[in-house]
């Protein structure tokens, strides 16, 4: 685990033991936000990890139905090898 990953962890350990009690527990998905960062970070790094929190967060609003979304087996294309590639253009 590098530092920035571990420090990211850290924060979100830190707002679920210090702000999520006093904000209380709204999550519209499952599992919920801070239990995703957590496991996004450890398993996809710092970068994707917190791309996919971020993207969590984003279709949390009051409109989404929310559900059940876990954190996807695979990094998001943007952060696999060669994911900035041009695709081959097909004849």
């Amino acid at each position: 685990m590098n530092p920035l990953q571990a420090l990211l962890i850290g924060l979100v350990k830190g707002y679920r033991l210090l702000l999520s009690p006093w904000i209380g527990s709204a999550c519209r998905f499952t599992p919920t936000c801070s239990q995703y960062s957590l496991q996004a970070l450890q398993e996809h790094g710092a970068a994707a990890g917190s791309y996919l929190t971020l993207a969590r967060i984003a279709r949390c609003h009051p409109w989404c139905d929310g559900g059940h979304d876990p954190v996807p087996a695979d990094k998001p294309r943007l952060f696999r090898w060669g994911g900035l590639q041009q695709q081959k253009k097909h004849p």
